[in-house]
């Protein structure tokens, strides 16, 4: 996993895996410019029934509806975990009744843990001092990120409660204001950076 591409996972269930169509490249742009990343400008597509995942050291998942991990799915993406790879999934309100459960069935003895805004993750070219930002507010909950950690090592990412990638689209599709954005930005490219180097 040595190449510095991203990759969008397009996973079955029905969901909008396709949601937020201008936010991962406005993220690798914005991440080209600010640090010392060369990353492929079009981010590919995978699925869970290929190899072709292996090539990329970050995975980004998002969307508002129904994910579903049969079992072959379940097993390639926990060798692609547990082998280097890194899984980012950012929560478009209404993902996480489903991600829970289809995670619990790759990491069957693991849960979600809320990581420390002393992890690595939020330490990266950007400080984040306090954790995870709060990009859109729909139920005044406190954004949380969460992992999953195997052997130590962190292999999944999970912004809840934050709708992080909703912060990289185009400013005209949710009119944030500037500095939202500019946070959103810079949280996503720590997550890369951290992916790429971790």
């Amino acid at each position: 996993m040595q190449s510095q591409e991203v990759a969008i996972l397009k996973y079955q269930g029905g969901g909008d895996w396709y949601a937020n169509p201008t936010a991962l490249p406005n993220l690798i742009s914005f991440v080209n410019t600010s640090t010392k990343c060369a990353i492929s400008k079009e981010p590919q597509v995978v699925t869970l029934r290929d190899n072709a995942i292996y090539t990329y050291p970050i995975v980004f998942m998002t969307g508002h509806g129904n994910v579903y991990f049969d079992d072959q799915d379940v097993q390639k993406l926990r060798d692609y975990l547990i082998s280097g790879g890194f899984l980012h999934i950012s929560d478009n309100y209404g993902l996480d009744n489903y991600i829970r459960k289809e995670l619990k069935k790759v990491f069957p003895s693991d849960n979600f843990t809320e990581i420390p805004s002393t992890h690595p993750i939020y330490n990266q070219t950007y400080k984040f001092p306090k954790g995870l930002p709060k990009i859109h507010e729909h139920d005044n909950n406190t954004p949380k990120g969460l992992g999953i950690f195997h052997k130590g090592r962190l292999v999944v990412f999970y912004d809840y409660e934050c709708d992080l990638s909703d912060g990289w689209e185009d400013q005209s599709i949710h009119n944030d204001p500037k500095n939202i954005r500019l946070k959103a930005l810079k949280m996503g490219s720590n997550i890369i950076e951290y992916a790429f180097t971790n």
